[in-house]
């Protein structure tokens, strides 16, 4: 007895195996015969994921920017030409009283003209002629922090109760306006990508659909048989699922080429104009992003699919 249902267990198996197989070789066939339309449907998906890919790494390098930007955020704090020895050793003891402060530098007015010197580069020599002999720059203490979230204590820390700064302090210039703004563009590209994912995914389940009801259509009369001899909802449908799923995957590996040679162009480009720049490597794209392609081009697929089937069929 128990030899028999193990039999007739794994009949059921290989019959199951044998239907899908069946199944995805129709998928193939029916593609093969609407092959116009399925190569636009595939075009679809692969601009859709496309864009997708574009703002999922825009989005990753520029988090993994902003992080290495907070992490080393800068506060200045400028002083007044005549600001005495003990308005300096105030501003220094109320500083080291500040959390999160990895380090305090003072810097001269001379090595402030140096640096503006360097970031000028040798180009734009003339703009900085004749400050030698009357430097503009304000000495300054540098204030490294550990996160930006602490830049505001330093601010705090050299104002007094009225909002204006400590004797001897003509300002503080902290990094976090540059960080808010970066944010801002982050949310922008964001909110950007997903309003074009969402158009370009629409029109890839309206001409997977469009495959699917063309295959439908073809099929009619056998479908009809099938209904009348009792088959399953499910069988019906799953030959049109799979062949959606097919486009679908057809999509992502078109997607993950382009956009894995395109991103590789850019890194490498990137990488070598700026070496100290924390970017997303292209291997992320083959490891992590590929399957992600796969995954949302083949549901694309099937709910395109889905959709149509139910709409089109009654069963």
């Amino acid at each position: 007895m128990v030899q028999l249902l193990e039999m007739n267990e794994g009949e059921d198996t290989i019959m199951r195996v044998s239907t899908l197989k069946l199944f995805f070789i129709d998928a193939l066939k029916s593609l093969k015969r609407n092959k116009t339309i399925s190569t636009a449907a595939a075009a679809t998906v692969a601009a859709t994921l496309f864009i997708l890919g574009v703002c999922l790494l825009v989005l990753l390098n520029v988090r993994t920017g902003i992080s290495d930007v907070r992490s080393k955020v800068q506060v200045q704090v400028y002083f007044k030409d005549d600001i005495t020895i003990d308005q300096q050793k105030n501003a220094l003891n109320k500083l080291t009283d500040v959390p999160g402060i990895k380090s305090i530098k003072y810097e001269s007015k001379s090595d402030a003209l140096s640096k503006f010197k360097n970031q000028l580069g040798n180009d734009n020599k003339t703009l900085v002629e004749g400050m030698d002999t009357r430097n503009p720059m304000p000495n300054s203490y540098v204030v490294s922090v550990t996160d930006s979230d602490y830049a505001s204590g330093v601010v705090k820390a050299l104002k007094n109760k009225n909002g204006s700064s400590i004797d001897g302090i003509e300002k503080v210039q902290d990094g976090r306006e540059l960080i808010n703004k970066i944010s801002t563009i982050t949310n922008t590209v964001q909110w950007v990508g997903i309003v074009i994912f969402i158009i370009l995914a629409g029109v890839s389940l309206f001409l997977i659909g469009n495959t699917i009801k063309l295959t439908v259509y073809s099929r009619r009369r056998e479908i009809g048989i099938m209904k009348y001899i009792g088959a399953t909802d499910w069988f019906i449908r799953l030959p049109f699922v799979i062949e959606g799923m097919l486009i679908g995957l057809a999509g992502a590996i078109v997607t993950i080429v382009v956009v894995y040679n395109l991103y590789r162009v850019f890194f490498n480009r990137i990488r070598s104009s700026f070496l100290t720049m924390n970017i997303i490597d292209p291997s992320y794209v083959l490891t992590v992003m590929s399957w992600e392609f796969v995954l949302a081009g083949m549901f694309i697929g099937a709910l395109g699919s889905i959709v149509v089937i139910r709409k089109f069929l009654d069963v």
